[in-house]
């Protein structure tokens, strides 16, 4: 009984060293991740534009990359471009993995400008009227290559926002709103 009392002990002694050593390098790790470069590539479908940046590196976003999204996101209608939110871009970097792809992502819709948010919205075409796509914080998206019920379920496992499924106009919406589901 003893003998194995020091046993259990050598063993706890062991693990929680290992979990100290563990919990010393997991930050470093974190911190690797959270500052290495984060690239997103697009093509607008409605524009045929297409772009592939690095748009944050050495910790910071880039101000020139995000002006380059910023601008093959906008309104294609009223070419009116508006910020998109960062935290919007590093959801579509991590879906992007989650979907282990190389294709660019296919934008429907990215920044809509009030106009074309209440023209959309006057067609019935179940748009918001204070749609998230007004402040920059949504897009619509496909992935060649990819299923669209697999985009959907990866960027509802991120579980960082609203994901709209809109399998008969063949796109995902996700938006860094609250987290939903439609």
């Amino acid at each position: 009984m003893v003998g194995g009392g020091v046993l259990d002990r050598r063993r706890f002694l062991g693990i929680a060293g290992a979990v100290v050593v563990g919990g010393l390098a997991w930050p470093a790790e974190a911190a690797r991740r959270l500052l290495a470069p984060r690239t997103l590539a697009f093509q607008n479908l409605h524009t045929g534009e297409s772009l592939k940046t690095v748009y944050f590196a050495e910790g910071r976003y880039l101000p020139e990359a995000m002006q380059h999204i910023e601008w093959l996101l906008r309104d294609f209608r009223t070419e009116q471009v508006h910020a998109i939110d960062p935290r919007l871009l590093d959801l579509l970097a991590d879906l992007h993995g989650h979907l282990e792809t190389r294709e660019p992502f296919h934008v429907i819709s990215g920044y809509r400008s009030p106009q074309t948010n209440a023209m959309l919205a006057s067609l019935g075409d179940g748009v918001a009227q204070n749609s998230l796509h007004l402040d920059g914080m949504a897009i619509d998206i496909r992935v060649p290559g990819r299923r669209l019920r697999h985009v959907r379920a990866a960027a509802l496992s991120l579980r960082r926002g609203g994901v709209g499924y809109y399998p008969r106009s063949n796109f995902v919406h996700v938006d860094t709103g609250r987290v939903r589901t439609w």
